[in-house]
């Protein structure tokens, strides 16, 4: 009995030693070292994967990783490092595996999932002059500048930050505005439905999840009928992330500005799913006196790909909450120099706002822009066979938000109490009880709303549940508001909108094609409520021709978490703007080794509707307009051996116009006259890669026509009538060049050269109509070799990156902006005089930017630290001028500027640093 129970003892002991052995050869240990190819340093930071598990770990500061747990059987190691081509290694039983990456020339391979609707332009086979920028360099660089200005060192792009408060900047491409490039995020169109135009503050996120930017100039590669007059700027954000990791991060930079950011991925398990979040918070001062700011981003995403599976989901979640305090009306030359610290440069306070003041000792601004606009996103993958799959996006946004402003005479720019155009002038004001601002020029709203109440009298309507002072209440002027008083009202700009995308592509042998669907609906919501009555107890308005008027004392908050008052009462107007699109295109093309040749083609139709609940009774809503529109546009590139390639590309556009084109001067009524725009653009390129330099080079030119323009003019008898101009063209023709250079291992060079001409190309003439409608004459626009204005025509950058050692690096950059003119419309005054001085030029200059960027370990992590200095020199320049006022003798002047002009000086020296932990 002893002996059996000895020999049980055994059996077990025998099977506990087997299991323990299995369990030990089932999990292992890897170590290695992951190295840049380019130098043979270490990568710090690169991430190393067990492909299909959530196992993974990080280089440490010798570029050296350990895996532990590996199962048993596992095939293969991802290693992937921002910048560089990721890398699947076979694992074959060895416990040591070193790893080299090489640099990714096309940096766009970093996003790891994401739709298929996305359209990108491949090096040496799309034809079309293309510029990327990666995600490191976005994470580096960005710190506390505007989103676009990231995009200021490539070719043909021109951004400043306008204002100066934050999320207020813009961007040109090739010398067209927003409104005229397209902006994609993820394949979407993102341009506004009505306007065309993009609002940054909107898109605050973009600086915490964007993956990789390409920027496609002139026709692009998108398959959508979209405005891509100037170009195509594709934004591209994180999705479920592969990898499996944890960041936070801490930035701080210029007046009082700070930014807190955490994310998360889960890394993708066994079953396919993955998901990753990030959460930040920012606030700051602002540069510019009174325009602090403060906000939230948000970011989630999940993905499910089994292994084998054909489909790929992706649901993703975006948005940017905000506020912040703005300076909207324009400085001049002459204000800057009077008003303000002038201890400056040249005597200038370039921080200077005219709409900044205090109130009860805290800031306040009548002008506050204030925004919500989730996106949410979910794309669909179908690999249906080897040859065909199926690329689907589905999206929605409901923007909610808007901006204050002023309503009333105390804040009317030009008119006494509010814009003062030189301290004796506001002085005298004081001394009289009048002035509602300080010595020093700031806006004193205490006076202000003492002023308010001094100068309004009680209510004594018929309304016997309002008791109290009322603007409106005596000094009507026409439009029923007291001129005497002063209250903060908000525009708001809220919209839903919902929109898909669906791609089927079929891939034969060479030939590659598509058929696609864009599908939109938009209803933009346009009105006025109350935010603050500065000391009164209400507001009488008139604004609403469907009642006798009534007293509105219903406040809303300028905050994007609060009640926007789209249901509650309204003021001044309350419109509807209501905007369909239905699109279809096609592709076809021809992927050889050496040629690569493809055409696209699309049409669509835009409907266009107006819904007035203010002042069109007799017509609250519009009839539907059906706009169709389209093009076609084709190119080929062809390897002419492996280093050198050409390319060229050809296209039309027929874009149908802007919403208040389509419904002029506010009213239902439908533009008799309406017209398609006509675009025209003829490109070539040339390539040229080797191991340690590369380049590419481009000519283009693009006319834009057949634009529509009004305004009144004279005939010879001195009569007055207007003239209606329908075929207005300009033509934007440049060279462009782009490259890098190392020539050591340890320095990068990239440069890039931006020649443009864009001028219009004659005089144009139109009859002139009277009140009647009868022809009473012709008049002329004298436009001919007037060059385009809002943005430098010559640009050009130099950047050097250093690797000191593992783990430090410098990064000295410079940026010249020359041939820069000043804004101004095609109808101002001075084009209907022949000889006239056309646009004035502005000064050119250039600018200094530097880096600092340390890798090391902290608190067991990858940690990244960053230090970026911009405008390192403190240069004192104009960015944009909104007037056109050209120097007589004996005007004052600054650089050969009048003074008189309105400009927005651009920021001097300004600097963030920011410490990353990756865990």
């Amino acid at each position: 009995m002893v002996r059996k129970f000895t020999l049980l003892r055994a059996s077990m002991l025998v099977m506990v030693a087997m299991f323990m052995a299995t369990a030990v050869f089932a999990q292992s240990v890897i170590t290695g070292t992951v190295t840049d190819g380019t130098n043979n340093e270490p990568l710090i930071g690169a991430s190393v994967s067990v492909e299909g598990t959530s196992i993974g770990a990080t280089t440490d500061i010798d570029g050296k990783y350990t895996l532990n747990g590996v199962p048993s059987g596992s095939e293969s190691l991802l290693v992937t490092f921002i910048g560089f081509t990721r890398q699947l290694v076979a694992i074959e039983s060895q416990s040591v595996i070193n790893i080299t990456l090489v640099e990714d020339a096309n940096i766009l391979s970093e996003i790891v999932v994401t739709s298929g609707v996305i359209d990108f332009a491949k090096t040496r086979q799309t034809p079309v002059a293309v510029s990327a920028i990666s995600t490191s360099e976005i994470s580096l660089k960005v710190g506390n500048l505007e989103f676009p200005e990231i995009m200021a060192r490539t070719p043909g792009v021109y951004a400043t930050k306008q204002g100066g408060g934050y999320g207020d900047s813009r961007i040109n491409l090739r010398g067209f505005d927003q409104s005229n490039t397209s902006f994609l995020i993820n394949g979407q169109p993102v341009n506004d439905m009505e306007n065309g135009w993009v609002y940054w503050s909107n898109w605050q996120g973009l600086t915490d999840v964007a993956s990789g930017i390409q920027i496609q100039r002139g026709l692009g590669a998108s398959r959508l009928a979209v405005p891509s007059v100037g170009g195509t700027i594709s934004i591209f954000t994180k999705a479920a992330e592969k990898e499996r990791g944890t960041s936070v991060s801490q930035l701080v930079g210029n007046n009082g500005y700070s930014k807190t950011s955490a994310s998360f991925n889960s890394g993708k398990n066994s079953n396919g799913w993955a998901t990753s979040l990030l959460l930040s918070y920012w606030k700051g001062d602002g540069y510019a006196y009174g325009t602090a700011g403060e906000g939230w981003t948000y970011f989630g995403a999940v993905g499910y790909q089994p292994e084998g599976s054909k489909h790929s989901l992706n649901l993703s979640f975006l948005g940017a909450a905000q506020w912040h305090h703005q300076r909207s009306s324009w400085v001049s030359i002459r204000d800057y120099q009077n008003f303000g610290d002038n201890s400056g440069k040249d005597g200038i306070d370039r921080r200077w706002n005219t709409d900044a003041g205090f109130l009860d000792g805290e800031e306040f601004n009548m002008r506050r822009n204030f925004y919500n606009k989730p996106l949410a996103t979910f794309n669909w993958d179908w690999d249906i066979s080897s040859q065909l799959k199926l690329n689907t996006s589905l999206y929605a946004s409901a923007g909610r938000g808007g901006g204050t402003g002023p309503r009333g005479n105390n804040f009317r720019n030009g008119e006494i109490d509010y814009y003062p155009f030189n301290i004796d002038l506001t002085t005298q004001y004081n001394e009289n009880g009048r002035g509602t601002r300080d010595a020093d020029g700031f806006v004193d709203f205490d006076k202000a709303i003492s002023v308010n109440r001094s100068t309004t009298d009680p209510y004594t309507g018929s309304n016997s549940n309002f008791t109290g002072q009322l603007l409106g209440s005596n000094g009507f002027r026409d439009d029923g508001v007291n001129r005497a008083v002063l209250i903060r009202r908000a525009s708001m700009n809220s919209h839903d909108w919902i929109g898909g995308i669906s791609n089927l592509e079929g891939t034969f042998g060479k030939i590659r094609t598509s058929i696609g669907l864009d599908l939109r609906s938009y209803k933009g919501y346009h009105y006025r409520v109350l935010n603050d009555l500065m000391g009164l107890d209400g507001y009488y308005s008139t604004g609403n021709r469907n009642s006798n008027g009534q007293v509105v004392n219903t406040l809303i908050e300028a905050s994007p978490f609060k009640d926007t008052g789209l249901k509650g009462p309204k003021i001044d107007y309350y419109n509807v703007g209501i905007v369909g699109w239905q699109g279809v295109n096609g592709l076809a093309e021809y992927i050889g080794t050496k040629l690569t040749a493809v055409i696209q083609a699309g049409a669509s139709n835009q409907s266009f509707q107006r819904e007035d609940l203010f002042d069109q009774p007799a017509m609250p809503l519009s009839d539907k307009q059906n706009q169709g529109g389209g093009y076609v546009k084709g190119g080929a590139n062809f390897n002419i051996d492996d280093k050198s390639n050409v390319f060229f590309n050809t296209g039309f556009i027929s874009r149908q116009p802007q919403f208040d084109a389509v419904f002029p001067n506010f009213a239902n009524v439908i533009n008799p006259d309406i017209q398609n725009e006509k675009i025209t653009s003829f490109e070539l390129g040339y390539g040229f890669i080797a191991k340690n330099f590369n380049v590419n080079l481009n000519a283009y030119i693009t006319n834009w026509g057949n634009r529509f323009q009004s305004r009144t003019l004279f005939n010879t008898q001195g009569d007055s009538g207007t003239a209606q101009f329908k075929d207005i063209d300009v033509a934007h023709k440049g060279i462009e060049i782009e490259g890098n250079y190392r020539p050591m291992n340890k320095l990068k060079l990239q440069f890039m050269a931006s020649l443009g001409d864009w001028r219009y190309t004659k005089d144009f003439t139109s009859t002139i109509f009277d009140n009647n409608n009868q022809q009473i004459g012709t008049g002329t626009l004298y436009l001919k070799d007037s060059k385009v204005g809002n943005a430098a025509q010559t640009t050009m950058a130099l950047n050097a990156d250093y690797n000191i050692n593992k783990t430090l690096s410098l990064d000295l950059g410079y940026r010249y902006a020359g041939n820069l003119y000043a804004d101004y419309s095609v109808v101002d005054e001075v084009f209907t005089t022949p000889d006239n001085s056309g646009a004035i030029k502005l000064p050119s200059y250039g600018l200094v930017d530097a880096g600092l960027t340390a890798r090391f370990k902290l608190f067991g992590s990858t940690s990244t630290f960053r230090l970026n200095a911009n405008n390192l020199f403190d240069a004192l320049y104009i960015s944009e001028s909104q007037t056109n006022i050209a120097a007589e003798s004996g005007s004052p002047t600054w650089n050969g500027v009048d003074v008189r002009n309105s400009v927005w000086f651009g920021f001097g020296r300004t600097w963030n640093a920011s410490l990353r932990l990756n865990f």
